[in-house]
């Protein structure tokens, strides 16, 4: 399976709330580092990511769909890869369903079995003008 492949199972298992699947996604090491687009900044350790994921999965939250929307963008070598882009996630909280755009960016280690395993993942969205100034890059 490619990275990219790897990143489109994982975003199923999350739509279908599958624990195990979705935490045998990462590299088991108190090492895998996540950055959250949630009202966390990050967690650090397979145990904690593992934790929060089946919270994630006991919650009233859940997605529909996960559609990449500028990308995906993909570069592997031997045994290390990223896989990057923008993703609207369409969500359901309490019978309420609404959309929001992220980007996405995954480092993916080759394990052993020569599986693809998420080592670094970080989702975020924009700030609307975090500096005061509004956008600096010139039309």
């Amino acid at each position: 399976m490619t990275p990219l492949a790897t990143i489109n199972t994982f975003y199923q298992a999350i739509i279908d709330k599958n624990v195990a699947a979705i935490c045998d996604t990462y590299v088991a090491s108190e090492q895998t580092y996540v950055v959250l687009e949630g009202p966390r900044y990050t967690t650090l350790g397979y145990a904690k990511i593992a934790k929060g994921w089946a919270d994630f999965c006991a919650s009233p939250l859940s997605l529909q769909s996960i559609e990449w929307v500028e990308g995906p963008f993909e570069e592997a070598s031997t045994d290390m890869a990223w896989v990057g882009g923008q993703v609207v996630l369409t969500v359901v909280v309490n019978q309420k369903t609404f959309s929001v755009q992220f980007r996405a960016t995954f480092v993916l280690l080759k394990n052993a079995e020569g599986l693809w395993q998420i080592k670094h993942e970080h989702v975020s969205g924009p700030l609307p003008d975090p500096y005061g100034i509004g956008d600096w890059l010139k039309k």
